[in-house]
């Protein structure tokens, strides 16, 4: 039986990276779009890494554009979304799918543990599943829960 930490992701800078990693700290993965309402997610989700970053808080962001060609660029363009118009600082991968045959193992594994209505399908950007310490998936998120409604929970599972 496949855990988070077993899986791995390429940075959007290229780089093979193990969920391991993130052993022992709070993930939340976003699947995230540059061009769609949701967008402006990412200051809310870069607040959140900064305020509890150092209390183990980690946020990993995967674009997509499965969903109204909302992500169509590269890397490139990806970059510029993300760290000079919106300032994130939290890990960013390459372009994945989070839907059909095609879908990343990441979202696999997480759709599988944390199915969401309707089925076991995403259906939107900016849906977003907390993670544990331990690896194991806590809660789905809906694309319209912004990440200061998500606080709370996100404080709750840091203190465990």
């Amino acid at each position: 039986m496949t855990t988070f930490h077993q899986l791995t992701a390429t940075s959007l800078s290229g780089q093979l990276i193990s969920m391991a990693d993130y052993a022992g700290k709070v993930v939340l993965v976003v699947n995230t779009a540059s061009h769609c309402c949701f967008t402006p997610q990412y200051g809310g989700l870069e607040a959140l890494y900064k305020k509890y970053a150092a209390r183990g808080l980690v946020i990993l962001g995967f674009p997509c554009n499965q969903f109204g060609k909302q992500e169509p660029g590269g890397a490139g363009e990806i970059a510029q979304t993300c760290y000079i118009n919106y300032g994130v600082s939290f890990p960013m991968f390459e372009k994945v799918e989070v839907n059909g045959s095609a879908a990343h193992p990441v979202f696999r594994y997480l759709k599988n543990e944390l199915p969401g209505l309707p089925g076991r399908r995403i259906k939107w950007n900016f849906t977003k599943f907390l993670i544990g310490r331990d690896g194991k998936p806590l809660k789905r998120f809906a694309p319209f829960t912004t990440p200061e409604k998500m606080e709370a929970t996100i404080l709750a599972a840091l203190e465990n």
